[in-house]
């Protein structure tokens, strides 16, 4: 296998176990959240924060940096219009994925208070909710464009 080859499985796999910790994040999220218990709050928001360190963190760095290898060893100009929009895509992304990733460390913490407390969960958690959704959103449909853009390669 020809190095171009074997980068180009390990940023496709990368991409793959970076969307779908994102979207299963999202999902188990929004499930734990709707249950309105504490106790899976607390424990769901603290295996998705772990998550997203483990897998989401580390391929976010690999992803650029194998996109970047990937690019030079095709000999692709980086001013392309398709490399150029995913790059922009990509750091939007990222910008909407900090956030989110404070937003869950706040509402586990909050969640582990409330339980430990024995009070609700304060209102500003469901502040910090609405924004994380919102924040989601962009974030989604960023990467399925990247998708696109990396398939279609468009001039």
């Amino acid at each position: 296998m020809s190095l171009y080859l074997l980068l180009k499985t390990l940023h496709i796999l990368s991409s793959t176990l970076l969307f779908g910790t994102g979207l299963g994040s999202a999902y188990y999220a929004l499930r734990a959240w709707r249950s309105q218990s504490l106790e899976v709050i607390s424990v769901t928001f603290r295996h998705l924060v772990t998550a997203d360190w483990l897998f989401i963190a580390t391929t976010a760095v690999f992803q650029p940096l194998s996109g970047l290898g990937l690019a030079k060893l095709a000999g692709w100009p980086l001013n392309q219009f398709w490399l150029l929009w995913s790059v922009g895509l990509y750091v939007l992304a990222g910008l909407c994925w900090l956030p989110v990733v404070w937003l869950q460390i706040r509402v586990r913490d909050m969640a582990t208070t409330a339980l430990s407390d024995g009070t609700p969960l304060p209102p500003r958690a469901y502040t910090y909710m609405r924004i994380w959704f919102v924040l989601g959103w962009p974030a989604f449909i960023a990467f399925i464009a990247i998708f696109w853009m990396m398939v279609a390669k468009p001039l």
